[in-house]
């Protein structure tokens, strides 16, 4: 008997079965026969998986309302029954954020199903107060003295001159700080020609820099090994190089004039 051709339908089919097949090994993604018996079953463990986490999830959102409404006094089973009562229709996922997140809005539901159990009147609304946050207290910063004023260059014609809301904006934008930090530091802020804040503003860690580097003895990687090695306090010896650094001349003429002292 002769063998007929397969239909569209029959064709279209298979390939279809084979496509979704194709990341499978051996003759599960090449033979018809195999690779429609595997299909059929990764969609059976599909959807167990999914029922699983469905179910899985479902036990921890009811563990939670349950830790969460015993502290009330009242078991989970009570507490949906009194739901039900106040007609609250709040799904269990809910009420598991509520119990985790916002105890005291879940307080006021389990509030609201003991009164329907007890058959008092059931509010509408759930009061909730909360406690005001207390604000952060600022830090204090430096604060650069005013420094002689300027004479303005000349602007263009074309150019508008600012108005005294826009100056006052701009004053506004860029307060003057506190000079407290550098007071407990005991730093003079003269010194310091630019900040690093806008438009050249002494900020505090420009003080803390000037802090550390005015304690700091300024002298050369070789001067301060000279300095261990013949035991020379660098403190006490005065230097004649680039901007007051210490140089091994100095340590060396430092060092003869302690053995001749």
């Amino acid at each position: 008997m002769a063998r007929t051709a397969r239909s569209v339908h029959a064709r279209k089919k298979r390939r279809k079965v084979l496509e979704q097949a194709k990341g499978y090994r051996g003759t599960k993604h090449s033979s018809y026969k195999r690779a429609k018996e595997q299909v059929w079953k990764s969609g059976v463990y599909a959807y167990q998986g999914r029922k699983q986490r469905k179910r899985d999830f479902r036990a921890l959102w009811i563990q939670r309302i349950n830790a969460g409404a015993r502290e009330h006094g009242v078991s989970y089973s009570q507490l949906i029954h009194g739901l039900r009562l106040a007609e609250i229709d709040l799904d269990r996922k809910i009420l598991a954020d509520l119990a985790a997140t916002e105890p005291e809005i879940f307080a006021g539901i389990v509030a609201q199903a003991k009164n329907a159990m007890e058959g008092n009147p059931v509010e509408s609304r759930v009061a909730v107060e909360r406690k005001p946050e207390p604000a952060p207290e600022p830090k204090p910063r430096a604060r650069k003295k005013p420094a002689a004023e300027a004479t303005p260059a000349a602007q263009p014609a074309t150019e508008p001159e600012p108005t005294p809301a826009t100056q006052a904006t701009g004053a506004d934008e860029q307060p003057e700080v506190e000079a407290t930090e550098a007071e407990e530091l005991d730093v003079d802020i003269d010194p310091i020609e630019e900040g690093s804040g806008a438009e050249g503003r002494v900020l505090v860690e420009d003080v803390e820099e000037a802090a550390e580097e005015g304690g700091k003895v300024q002298a050369t990687d070789a001067a301060e090994g000279k300095a261990e090695e013949l035991g020379v306090d660098l403190s006490a010896v005065e230097g004649t190089g680039q901007e007051g650094r210490i140089t091994v001349g100095d340590v060396e003429k430092a060092a003869k004039d302690g053995e001749d002292g």
